[in-house]
């Protein structure tokens, strides 16, 4: 039986208005993380992992250009792939699971990413946060990646108070307004990202400010 999500400290109404705000603010938010297609992009996700976009784009935009297909990425091999991450934490373990995976997209998937949760899942180095970016991005599912930006924006306001990523991302899902649903995801991970920020959060810049819940909250 599922665990009961805690409530929101906010209304109805005033979780569409804090919506409403990002979404004047940036109508058509984006990702960090570079890619060329939908294979790049489920590696450059699973080599995010404990990672910086900014540090993953470095080490992906020389390795795109030579690997962009599960085919062309097989034939560099784990020596070579492992080379081209190197400067990313965790490298030799991701580069095994960025092998691995496109593997697995020829012999499962004729060359191809998933389109549902459960196969994303089931390649190396892919779990739940991993699958509901790709999802999103690639696909324009509504689905909730929740990191650690993610989480700390859903409990300081508030909007969806949560003991764990998945409590969060059922709260979400469940209280996100439909029409914000595909961009939901990128708002509140960029906000976490720039504003509302783990030891100094920017609170007197902060659009969703007269929303949220989090106190104390810091002045300028």
């Amino acid at each position: 039986m599922a665990k009961r999500l805690a409530r929101s400290k906010l209304s109805g109404e005033e979780i569409h208005q804090l919506f409403e705000a990002f979404h004047k603010s940036d109508p058509d938010p984006k990702g960090e993380l570079d890619y060329v297609n939908d294979f790049t992009l489920l590696v450059a996700v699973v080599l995010s992992a404990q990672a910086t976009d900014i540090g993953v784009n470095k080490a992906t935009g020389p390795l795109f250009k030579v690997a962009d297909t599960p085919e062309k990425m097989v034939a560099l091999g784990l020596e070579t792939i492992t080379d081209y991450i190197k400067s990313i934490g965790l490298y030799r373990n991701k580069a095994k699971n960025v092998l691995a995976l496109s593997k697995q997209l020829i012999e499962e998937f004729q060359s191809t990413v998933p389109q549902t949760r459960a196969e994303l899942e089931s390649l190396p180095g892919v779990g739940r946060k991993t699958a509901n970016v790709v999802l999103n991005i690639a696909f324009g599912q509504p689905t909730i990646a929740v990191d650690t930006h993610l989480f700390r924006v859903s409990n300081r306001t508030g909007l969806a108070p949560g003991k764990t990523p998945l409590e969060v991302e059922r709260g979400l899902v469940r209280r996100v307004p439909k029409e914000f649903g595909l961009h939901a995801h990128h708002w509140l991970i960029l906000h976490g990202r720039y504003i509302c920020k783990a030891r100094k959060p920017e609170c007197y810049h902060c659009i969703i400010d007269k929303w949220c819940r989090f106190e104390p909250k810091t002045v300028s």
